[in-house]
């Protein structure tokens, strides 16, 4: 369950104990893009160093977005994360399989010298190039590794001159992205909303996200934080018509019937497993009634 995921400069440790502190479900060290070249080493070295200290003392997803495959960075980024407490790496530009199973051997290598049991970190694939959303569904189904498919707009649009804040641009690469997720069972995640003086943007760009069926959004500032973890909970309205969904599907299947109405909306499968999926969140979060 990652409704929030909060960015963290891997160059700035003075923010690392402020971040874990915060609501966010998961915090995202970052190696790649907020860190500048010289400061690449010294970054890499504060983030393992803190996640070592944190190991067991925090139930928030850690996650360290990495430098891309083909950088001189990536194999010590890997080397460095491995073996300290972390969950997840966020694989950025990722553009197909080979890519990811180029990360997975990596990982593996990496869990094999430290003596981990393999398979214990999961994997992030960026979705921010062209042929990286072309591909999506075959990323996603990659490696047994991949638990999301996280959408980059700005990487994505920007170099080829489309608005990365244009709403109907953005809903194509949600609803393409979230598809190629859910092929293999695995969640989506939505991109960032970089002015941070605009709550309500962000709200917006969330709401039409979950709407989309993503699983959360990224926030590059903790004041971000409190709206996506709203935004991506069930309302109480939800859980209690999903207790009457599910309720109502069980006294139906008892009757041999698979087809119902329920205050005159016909009730089906597919109606049915997004009942329970909001109940499975609801529980997550300790809102489901036992």
């Amino acid at each position: 369950m990652i409704r929030s995921k909060l960015f963290v400069p891997g160059s700035r440790p003075e923010l690392f104990e402020k971040a874990a502190r915060s609501a966010a479900d998961a915090l995202s060290f970052d190696l790649e893009d907020a860190v500048a070249l010289e400061k690449k080493v010294e970054a890499r070295a504060a983030v393992s160093s803190f996640l070592r200290g944190q190991h067991g003392l925090t139930d928030k997803r850690m996650i360290v977005r990495v430098n891309t495959i083909s950088s001189e960075f990536f194999d010590e980024d890997v080397k460095a994360i491995v073996g300290t407490g972390l969950d997840i790496i966020n694989v950025p530009k990722t553009e197909s399989r080979d890519d990811v199973i180029s990360v997975v051997n990596a990982i593996a290598r990496a869990e094999s010298s430290c003596g981990l049991k393999s398979g214990t970190i999961g994997l992030l694939a960026n979705i921010e190039t062209p042929k990286g959303l072309r591909l999506a569904h075959e990323i996603a189904a990659a490696h047994s590794r991949v638990m999301g498919l996280q959408i980059g707009f700005k990487d994505m649009l920007s170099p080829w001159g489309i608005d990365s804040t244009d709403p109907v641009a953005q809903r194509v690469i949600r609803l393409k992205v979230r598809l190629a997720a859910a092929e293999s069972g695995i969640a989506a995640y939505d991109g960032v909303f970089a002015d941070v003086k605009q709550p309500d943007g962000f709200r917006a760009e969330a709401e039409n996200a979950r709407r989309m069926g993503l699983s959360g959004k990224s926030c590059i500032h903790p004041t971000q934080v409190p709206i996506a973890n709203e935004v991506f909970t069930p309302s109480a309205e939800e859980i209690k018509q999903a207790e009457r969904m599910l309720a109502a599907a069980s006294e139906a299947a008892e009757r041999g019937v698979a087809v119902f109405t329920l205050d005159g909306q016909m009730i089906d499968g597919p109606i049915i497993a997004e009942a329970r999926a909001i109940m499975a969140l609801a529980a997550k979060l300790g809102m489901a009634r036992s």
